[in-house]
């Protein structure tokens, strides 16, 4: 019989995001690929597909319906891997897989940002904290994409095995830097003059991704450069706030928000700069697409951002300060050659590291000493 795989997120759309070459790997090697999540998205490489009506919210009740499902899920099929991600995903997957442990299920679970965290509200901690460091005793490998959560997981948490990996990868063709001609023809298709001085942020619009402050900061910026364009990728529950503030700052003429993309390379690629006002991140990849370009980032620093980020390497980290966004962009914006520079060295970052194939390699790694320990528990029970 093959053996199977299960992973389980909180959307399906999180497997198409980042997940397909992990899923295309296990299918290589002959394995029979599961996915439980909520949405009906077709994903490629996946023998089953179950939707689950499992909620972000810890509080929302349809999770203890998602949690009956998952565990019926677990317990139909004997999984010989079970790989979580997303809060409720790991929460939720691991307590329903805590029978399935007892008979020799492995359960990876990927923390793609702790919600508690240096800085994080004390509310945080109060809530997470206590459910993950329970949970790390139901789980036999935790994964952590940055070194602040990495630390933090070995010094309180007590999974069988914790490891620091780069993330899930950028496919490091599909975002990659342009000739200038071929920048000048994009801006052209896209509409932008090709003087304008681009600055790109791709995020849903709510709260912590705090594109307000992005905004504050662009009537400090166009007294300086006044070609200066903010382009908007995504949507959320805060875009027709963020689009009433551009009014009320009579600065809308120089914001363009552009919804939810699937052309996020081509719009990269034509900036000039990528920012990022995020409060939170555990290891962005907005960010990581942007510096695979070789765009020179402008940050407000945070554990996710500090991983990639270097002062006068490949762009600032600033404060929450629409002072400082202003100050540093107005910078960029004048000084071509330092540009370019930096976005050089964001490309090198992404390629020694952050690759899809070097992730990939990682986790390879990973997954293999997982299947040696299941054949070395199987052949010491024969």
């Amino acid at each position: 019989m093959n053996k199977r795989v299960l992973f389980c997120a909180t959307i399906d759309e999180h497997f198409t995001s980042f997940h397909i070459p992990y899923l295309k790997w296990f299918k290589e090697q002959g394995w029979e690929v599961h996915v439980a999540a909520a949405g009906n998205l077709k994903i490629p490489y996946v023998d089953k597909k179950y939707h689950i009506c499992i909620e972000r919210s810890p509080f929302n009740t349809n999770n203890i319906k998602a949690f009956n499902e998952l565990t019926e899920i677990i317990d139909q099929n004997e999984y010989d891997i079970i790989h979580c991600h997303t809060p409720m995903g790991g929460v939720l997957t691991r307590l329903a897989a805590k029978k399935a442990r007892k008979k020799g299920t492995k359960v990876i679970y990927t923390a793609h940002g702790f919600h508690f965290c240096k800085g994080a509200p004390f509310i945080n901690w109060l809530i997470y904290y206590p459910i993950e460091k329970t949970l790390s005793y139901m789980t036999d490998c935790l994964l952590t994409i940055n070194e602040e959560d990495f630390a933090l997981a070995k010094s309180k948490f007590k999974a069988k095995q914790i490891v620091h990996i780069h993330g899930v990868g950028v496919d490091t063709e599909r975002f990659a830097p342009i000739l200038k001609f071929h920048k000048k023809v994009l801006r052209a298709q896209y509409h932008y003059e090709n003087d304008a001085f681009l600055m790109f942020y791709a995020a849903e619009f709510n709260k912590n991704k705090n594109q307000e402050l992005l905004i504050e900061s662009l009537p400090l910026i166009k007294k300086h450069v006044p070609n200066i364009k903010l382009v908007f990728a995504g949507d959320g529950p805060l875009v027709e706030h963020c689009k009433q503030l551009s009014k009320r700052l009579e600065v809308e003429q120089f914001v363009d928000f552009l919804g939810q993309r699937e052309d996020i390379d081509s719009l990269l690629k034509m900036s000039d700069i990528a920012v990022a006002s995020s409060i939170r991140e555990g290891l962005p990849v907005n960010i990581m697409e942007a510096m695979a370009c070789g765009l020179p980032i402008i940050a407000v620093d945070n554990r996710g951002h500090r991983e990639l980020i270097s002062d006068n390497v490949n762009g600032w980290l600033v404060e929450n300060n629409k002072m400082q966004i202003a100050d540093k962009t107005v910078y960029m914006a004048l000084n071509k050659p330092m540009r370019m520079q930096l976005g050089v060295q964001s490309r090198k970052i992404i390629l020694a590291k952050y690759s899809l194939n070097k992730v990939l390699e990682e986790k390879k790694v990973i997954y293999k000493n997982v299947m040696d320990e299941m054949e070395d528990v199987q052949w010491a029970v024969h």
